[in-house]
């Protein structure tokens, strides 16, 4: 009931109230008599002192006072109402009848770094109605029948508040046109019932990127209890029931961006909380437009490589070769040109919600864990790709100087005969250098270097100094989500990691050492470490963080609102040798791996119009075919691009791995791969 009318129905009641006692008063009947024997003017028979009649007057002046000081008082309180706080009691009076209700905006899109469309909207219709809808059981099963859906799935879709109790809520998603035109032609049969223009994500190149771009779903109750203990600042997206979100990759890292403003709609309510009508309207506006760092053909190469190398591998006898990872990065800058992990995963089933047997698929193992980017989630064995750090220590603190060398009859009994260890090619390297020894990377060179660090008095972890000093064992601080850090494992790790072994198990011991020196054991690295790392190889030192965001393109579509740290680069750190000379030894043990140690694998690379360095690996794991590392870098003078690639259980490296990097190199220099295929190379 309107305020205003309250108190002046309380001030006629008052008043009549007033009256009445006036009335009452006026025909009483006291203690006064009138004396009129002698037919004179009627007088009092008492004088005017302490009378009834006296009291009475009292009484009456009294009264009189208090009615006009209540009157006063709402007189006061009226004018106080009418034109002191008439804008309050308006508003009070319109938010009674009116609810503002939020409407969703349109995602950014989201680019390669020359504009091709990686992620875009498109348009779709839905079918909503206000909750009310559901006291209508007849014209429910109608709109059932016509949508094609149960009824029980339409009542609880109309009923479903997570859109807001005033909202129109979603009843079906994507309707087709059809139907829509049949809901429109019958408009007077579905009373309520409207049709909506959304959008929902769509990904023209199908799985292309999936991983690095990610999925969009509901936000989920922990998020939102998350977004509750954070302290709200301006211009905070906050985020309510039923909201779409990104989930993983850019659409997660850069959802502050994509995420468009929100529109708003005034509806008028009745008593009930039934929306009647519509008074006013906010539209949405779209999130931002992101470019990538990704370049397209880079991207399909990196991804069309991994697949040829894995195919490879399964002709070449390795029938477990399924998953694996090929990354591609600008060295110069730190940006990520492309960035592929099998098995892929199609994004677009996460549209309008993933059923929970598609996620059971896409989270197990059986299936290979399709949503696992292993390109910075998955870590593996370095393998023979460690060795160019491994020298770099051996030359930096002294344990292998440039003119030391070693004698490689394929098996090594540095640590005694009872320990003896293989090289990989059982027959001998003979005389090596270092610089020979990361060519054809024979293990005994570095079965020495992890050796002498072990009994080493001055620096007995050097090595894994020098590992960490190139960002091994720690995240690159990529720009997506769940990255891995890897580890360095040291005599601290071994004794807390195998805490409930015995204290002999526990111990540090040369073994260790030279297992650690040829990227065995422990030690695990994702690709794209090793990626950054050589691209510190090739940058003399220096290694930018890597990243997938270039720029952040304006609402208004004009040039760009925001690029990545300002100039497009961050350095991530500065890995300080020696000398030069050091560094430039290690460059030419990598340039000897593609030119020298094999003529099979230098036949990849000589219709390239640069020149290439690079590593092989091969990691050995028990119970598992080996797994296939390749790592290179060009051009060789000028460094532009480095790429590494890991096949799983795809073989030695320069029989597997090496097909990815070939392809994408090919495609980059427009130069492919017409070496035949070697299936036997068993360089490491």
């Amino acid at each position: 009931m309107d305020a205003q009318l309250v108190v002046i129905i309380a001030g006629v009641v008052l008043a009549a109230a007033i009256i009445a006692s006036l009335v009452v008063m006026r025909g009483y009947s006291g203690k006064f008599t009138f004396d009129t024997k002698d037919g004179t003017k009627p007088k009092a028979s008492e004088g005017e002192g302490n009378t009834a009649g006296l009291a009475y007057k009292g009484r009456f002046t009294m009264l009189t006072a208090g009615v006009g000081a209540m009157f006063a008082v709402l007189i006061g309180k009226l004018w106080s109402m009418q034109m002191v706080s008439s804008d309050y009691y308006d508003d009070l009076a319109v938010s009674n009848r009116t609810r503002t209700v939020t409407t969703s905006a349109p995602r950014g899109r989201i680019l390669d770094r020359n504009g091709v469309e990686l992620v875009r909207n498109r348009a779709s219709l839905a079918v909503t109605a206000y909750r009310d809808l559901a006291g209508d059981p007849v014209l429910v099963r109608h709109l059932a029948n016509v949508l094609g859906m149960p009824y029980v799935a339409v009542l609880r879709n109309i009923q479903d508040n997570t859109e807001g109790a005033q909202a129109q809520h979603t009843i079906a998603s994507d309707v087709r046109r059809s139907t829509v035109a049949y809901i429109q032609e019958h408009a007077g049969e579905f009373t309520g019932v409207t049709v909506a223009d959304r959008t929902e994500r769509e990904y023209p190149h199908g799985t292309l990127a999936c991983h690095v771009l990610g999925y969009t779903g509901t936000i989920t109750a922990e998020q939102l209890a998350a977004q509750d203990k954070e302290e709200q600042t301006e211009g905070t997206i906050v985020y309510r029931s039923g909201d779409v979100v990104g989930q993983a990759g850019v659409e997660s890292r850069y959802e502050s961006l994509l995420q468009g403003i929100r529109g708003e709609q005034t509806v008028t309510v009745d008593a009930a909380g039934n929306v009647t009508g519509q008074v006013g309207e906010v539209p949405p506006r779209a999130g931002s437009d992101i470019r990538l760092t990704l370049d397209i053909d880079i991207q399909k190469a990196c991804e069309d490589g991994l697949a040829y190398a894995i195919e490879i591998s399964k002709r070449g006898g390795y029938s477990n070769a399924k998953y694996g990872a090929c990354v591609c990065l600008d060295c110069t800058n730190g940006e990520i040109l492309g960035m592929a992990s099998a098995p892929t995963f199609d994004p677009s089933v996460f549209v309008g919600g993933v059923s929970s047997d598609v996620w059971s698929k896409l989270n197990s193992e059986d299936s290979g864990n399709p949503l696992l980017n292993r390109a910075i989630s998955g870590q593996y064995m370095s393998a023979s790709t460690i060795k160019a750090f491994s020298a770099l220590a051996g030359l930096e603190y002294g344990v292998y100087p440039a003119t030391r060398t070693t004698v490689c009859t394929g098996y090594w009994t540095g640590n005694g005969k009872a320990y003896g260890k293989y090289c990989w090619d059982h027959s001998g390297h003979g005389t090596m250098t270092l610089q020979s020894g990361i060519t054809y990377s024979c293990d005994p060179v570095f079965y020495d270097i992890g050796h002498d660090f072990y009994y080493s008095d001055d620096n007995p972890e050097g090595l894994q100094e020098m590992f960490r000093r190139w960002g091994l064992g720690s995240k690159t601080g990529v720009d997506l989500p769940s990255e891995a850090s890897g580890r360095v494992p040291d005599a601290e790790w071994k004794a807390k990691h195998f805490s409930n072994y015995s204290d002999a198990d526990r111990a540090w011991n040369p073994g260790d050492m030279t297992n650690i020196v040829i990227g065995q054991g422990d030690i695990l690295v994702t690709p794209l470490q090793m990626a950054t790392a050589y691209a510190g190889i090739a940058m003399d030192g220096v290694e930018y963080t890597p990243h997938v965001f270039l720029s952040a393109v304006s609402r208004g579509g004009e040039g760009d609102a925001y690029v990545y740290n300002g100039t497009g680069s961050k350095e991530r750190l500065k890995a300080k040798v020696k000398s030069a000379d050091e560094l430039t030894l290690v460059k030419k043990g990598l340039y000897g791996v593609i030119y020298q140690e094999s003529e099979s694998t230098t036949a990849h690379f000589t219709n390239l119009p640069v020149k290439v360095a690079g590593k092989t690996g091969t990691g050995e794991r028990s119970n598992s075919d080996p797994y296939s590392w390749f790592v290179a870098y060009a051009p060789y003078n000028k460094p532009k691009y480095v790429i590494a690639a890991l096949i799983e259980q795809g073989g030695f490296g320069a029989s597997s791995a090496l097909y990815a990097v070939r392809h994408v190199l090919g495609v980059i220099y427009d130069s492919p791969d017409d070496a035949a295929i070697s299936y036997s190379d068993q360089t490491r």
